[in-house]
């Protein structure tokens, strides 16, 4: 039998993509890979090693230079999968405000995207991965038979990053995350390497007001439907 065996799924920030993601990959039997985590882990390692998240060389040399591992989940604490930078557990420590504030800027330059995306790219390569991200259609896995786009209202999405942060109990403020979004969008949109935008075949999924379950089961019955038609190809 046929297989579709990278489904690539891109959208905004919180457009819901790690959820809906991580769902899919457990119903398929799928790994599930959320890209971003890479640059969130490089944009901590420069936290941490006090290089200025606008001094471009520094940030690619230490990109280079560090070990970035996505793992199964380690811990029962709602964790998706498990993010080591060097060994160290930063799972969390990536979703940090100060990260937010910074991923975008790191994610943007082209010799870190370069070295992320050639890591990325042999992951998808294994095959059977749902593979999470901004430009997965686009650059990272062009080639991926199932794409989907998943879109929302910036309101939308800060309340549901508002909602997360409340869960973990983090004081936010809901204005400065809707603002750090409207920014994020920007930024993420506008760069001139591998801008945040849908694959000309990408499947355009509208998530305001919709949940999670019922993402996946669109996305569920797109693959089956396509996966009938590859393997009525073959016949």
């Amino acid at each position: 039998m046929t297989k579709i065996e990278s489904i690539a799924i891109d959208g905004p920030v919180a457009s819901g993509k790690s959820t809906v993601g991580a769902a899919l990959a457990l119903r398929l039997g799928y790994i599930y890979f959320d890209t971003g985590v890479m640059y969130r882990a490089v944009t901590l390692a420069a936290l941490r090693h006090g290089i200025p998240g606008d001094n471009e060389k520094a940030v690619a040399r230490l990109a280079a230079a560090i070990q970035i591992d996505v793992l199964a989940p380690t811990a029962a604490d709602g964790r998706q999968y498990t993010v080591l930078l060097d060994g160290d557990d930063v799972t969390w420590a990536i979703r940090s405000a100060e990260v937010d504030a910074e991923v975008s800027v790191v994610s943007a330059y082209a010799a870190v995207r370069q070295i992320m995306t050639a890591e990325q790219r042999q992951i998808g390569l294994r095959g059977k991965v749902v593979m999470v991200g901004r430009d997965i259609g686009t650059v990272v896995m062009p080639d991926a038979k199932l794409k989907v786009f998943l879109q929302a209202s910036a309101e939308e999405r800060a309340r549901r990053r508002y909602r997360e942060q409340v869960e973990r109990g983090q004081q936010i403020c809901y204005e400065d995350l809707l603002a750090a979004i409207v920014r994020r969008d920007h930024i993420d949109s506008a760069r001139e390497v591998a801008p945040l935008q849908s694959a000309a075949d990408a499947w355009v999924i509208k998530t305001d007001g919709v949940g999670i379950q019922a993402v996946v089961d669109l996305i569920e019955e797109k693959y089956r439907t396509l996966l009938a038609l590859e393997n009525e190809k073959r016949l």
